[in-house]
């Protein structure tokens, strides 16, 4: 697979130095990136530093989509993806090196709309938005000093995704059909206010709770026919507590 078929978009989430910026789009411009979208900037991404940087990566400033918020930001991405630099949340959070996931969509026939999420540059994505990512990247550095540049992890991960694997291209490949970002945003606000409501979960614990089922999901890799089987039954659950006698 070419990575030119994925239709990847880039999506950084507050980025505050308009060099970096500057920097990824040049790198969307070396890759043949889709797009290049920004949620909630923190810095002037138009200005004339960003775009000394970006030299024949311009077009990607001029043309960049902003957004309020990452779900809006990846409303259109069957697969999302995302960076993270922190050690410490290994056991929690499953992280895999960028050619074990290049290798991993290497293996289906075909993907559209592929977002990557890079966080902020002084501290990443929090826990809450990892969970947007149906696969999570970590980038291994040393331990002595294992930040890296925004612009740097950028380059790493476009290279890796950029590269077609030899040892994939006489296989058979899978059909993608993993439950898009979207779908299982969407499903885990009903799910959560369903529980909350029917007393399963209480206002101030339910986020941690639903956080572990969602995490749970994403590991399953949880089907689009599968995800939309378990709205039907919330669906129905509601339904039930709507028309049941007492409400």
């Amino acid at each position: 697979m070419k990575k030119k078929d994925l239709n990847l978009k880039v999506i950084l989430v507050e980025p505050n130095g308009p060099i970096n910026v500057g920097s990824i789009a040049r790198l969307c411009s070396n890759f043949d990136v889709n797009e290049l979208r920004i949620v909630s900037p923190k810095c002037d991404i138009f200005s004339l530093e960003s775009k000394k940087m970006a030299l024949k990566g311009q077009i990607y400033i001029d043309n960049c989509k902003i957004f309020n918020s990452i779900e809006q930001a990846i409303f259109d991405c069957d697969l999302v993806l995302a960076t993270c630099g922190r050690v410490e949340l290994s056991n929690e959070i499953e992280c895999e090196s960028p050619y074990e996931i290049s290798q991993w969509i290497s293996s289906f026939k075909e993907i559209n709309n592929v977002g990557i999420l890079f966080g902020r540059e002084d501290r990443g994505l929090t826990n809450s938005e990892l969970l947007f990512a149906n696969k999570i990247f970590n980038i291994k550095t040393s331990k002595n000093y294992p930040s890296l540049n925004l612009s740097h992890a950028v380059s790493i991960i476009l290279y890796e995704l950029n590269k077609s694997p030899k040892s994939n291209l006489k296989k058979n490949l899978e059909v993608f059909n993993l439950a898009s970002s979207k779908q299982i945003y969407e499903s885990f606000i009903e799910i959560e206010e369903m529980l909350i409501r029917t007393g399963y979960l209480l206002k101030h614990t339910s986020f941690s709770k639903i956080s572990k089922f969602k995490k749970y999901v994403l590991r399953a890799k949880t089907s689009s026919h599968e995800m939309n089987v378990l709205k039907g039954i919330v669906h129905q659950i509601n339904w039930f507590l709507n028309n049941s006698k007492g409400h």
